[in-house]
């Protein structure tokens, strides 16, 4: 059967995709709906103002009655990013050092597989993974003109990419650490905390001299930590995290062929 793996793979996680992505869905309706009451609030800016370092690090910077602003602030710039790593992390350590553990990859492995297959299929199954948020997020900003939210969308659609390969980076790196570690502790502690890590770096580098210095060093300044739902994505943005992203499942790959499947 084709693309085997990948289904199977997705069928184990419905759930949790479908609840994720459901409740992120109603999570973005809630705040496009409270919007109109908030956008001529000149309260809110001026308590960012006043306190900009912890605004910062909850991704919040400059005016956040704006639509781009609001959207950012509540959703795309923290609670957004945070649900699709759970995910993506979430996939990518079980994807095979888990299965590994569960003895379902040995399974797996008694079918007219590759390593080469088997790897490329769960890189396709993370993808999928990764796109959930996103997807359901976007779907929904749709109904924000009915409520006086008006977002670029051209810029809206780009970090809706951005974020899903920041997602499939993230999971990729949990891969790539639990096949090279054979762990999926290893795999999801390590990517959490360079997610984590990587996220107080784009969030804070507006506030911190020091931080700004080094924000390139962070996916989520490529991805959503630069003003993107403003000015939209540039194409750098895009091809380091596509670059990230091949680099992970390559090692991920040269991994696997050494991993010892029973």
């Amino acid at each position: 059967m084709r693309l085997a793996v990948v289904m199977l793979d997705l069928r184990l996680r419905r759930r949790m995709l479908i609840g994720t992505s459901l409740g992120a869905a109603l999570y973005l309706f809630l705040i496009i709906v409270m919007y109109p009451s908030f956008r001529q609030d000149a309260s809110i800016n001026e308590m960012i103002a006043a306190n900009p370092t912890a605004a910062a690090a909850f991704g919040v910077t400059g005016s956040i009655t704006t639509p781009a602003g609001w959207l950012g602030a509540n959703m795309y710039a923290n609670i957004g990013p945070v649900l699709v790593l759970l995910l993506t992390i979430g996939y990518g350590a079980s994807a095979i050092a888990g299965q590994l553990a569960d003895g379902l990859l040995s399974v797996v492995a008694t079918q007219p597989y590759t390593r080469r297959r088997l790897v490329a299929e769960k890189t396709l199954a993370l993808l999928v993974v990764s796109l959930a948020v996103p997807v359901a997020s976007l779907v929904v900003s749709l109904t924000a003109p009915r409520y006086d939210l008006h977002p670029d969308w051209a810029a809206l659609v780009g970090v809706t990419i951005s974020l899903t390969l920041l997602g499939f980076d993230l999971g990729a790196l949990a891969l790539a650490l639990g096949v090279l570690t054979g762990s999926r502790g290893a795999g999801l502690g390590i990517a959490a905390g360079v997610g984590a890590a990587t996220y107080l770096v784009s969030s804070l580098a507006p506030a911190v001299h020091w931080v700004h210095a080094i924000r390139w060093l962070s996916p989520f300044y490529w991805a959503v930590g630069d003003n993107q739902l403003s000015d939209g994505v540039p194409w750098q943005g895009w091809t380091l995290l596509v670059a990230l992203g091949v680099v992970l499942v390559g090692i991920a790959l040269v991994g696997v062929r050494r991993l010892d499947i029973p």
